[in-house]
């Protein structure tokens, strides 16, 4: 298993996953840059980087999963890979395994950047203009632990998200079926229902509403873990055409 990881940790590391990791988080510090500028008055220090989750979690993370899903997928059905992948003295279960882990990690790191580009934003933001300075300090062990949640929330998102990209060798699905669930996801935010849908899961860790907290994360960490584990058994038994 190992060996399979490092191989897929190589291939991203050639890929633009590492790029999408650094810019997706980027521009949620550089919205949160420019929004504090835009204020004439100290806000509470929570209050910024309680926004940039927020973002990351709305529409960012739903947008970063569907794209770097199409990546890693594509990485093989571009170059046609996957009858030499499944050729290797390997179980095959174990190379769609390191993909899911691979794109785990890549959500997981998006998440800390999120956080640590979000502070270093409100931080110079401060420091440009001093007036608006927020007030109190961050209470970073709640956020990290909030986006802990998030990403354990948006594991059902990410096993359909990986199973419709390694399913198709065409992208298109894959995108239309992230575009179109996070559109839904947007549009219906505050709809009862919406706290079934994998796009808005991860959202639902910022709600007041216990319920839509405990079963957002319960669905989507649980049932995304099993998703996961069909996923692999899925593609591992099907040929590749």
């Amino acid at each position: 298993m190992f060996a399979a990881l490092s191989v897929e940790f190589r291939k991203l590391n050639r890929s633009l996953a590492l790029l999408l990791a650094v810019v997706a988080p980027a521009l949620i510090a550089i919205f949160t840059f420019f929004n504090m500028l835009r204020g004439s008055a100290p806000q509470p220090y929570d209050i910024w980087i309680m926004s940039g989750s927020a973002i990351w979690a709305f529409f960012m993370l739903p947008m970063s999963v569907t794209a770097l899903t199409a990546l890693v997928a594509h990485m093989e059905h571009g170059p046609k890979s996957w009858h030499h992948l499944r050729a290797l003295p390997l179980p095959r279960w174990r190379i769609y395994a390191a993909k899911t882990v691979c794109v785990i990690a890549v959500v997981a790191l998006m998440s800390a950047l999120t956080l640590l580009m979000t502070w270093a934003a409100v931080e110079i933001a401060a420091a440009v203009k001093p007036a608006i300075t927020p007030s109190g300090a961050p209470d970073m062990a709640t956020h990290v632990w909030t986006l802990v949640k998030m990403l354990a929330a948006s594991l059902l998102l990410i096993a359909v998200q990986l199973w419709m990209a390694l399913r198709f060798q065409s992208f298109v699905p894959g995108l239309a079926l992230g575009i179109g669930g996070t559109f839904f996801a947007v549009v219906a935010t505050s709809a009862r229902a919406g706290v079934f849908m994998p796009w808005q899961m991860p959202v639902n860790m910022l709600t007041d509403e216990a319920w839509r907290a405990e079963t957002a994360l319960a669905i989507g960490g649980a049932g995304g873990f099993i998703a996961l584990v069909l996923m692999v058994t899925h593609l591992s038994w099907r040929e590749v055409r």
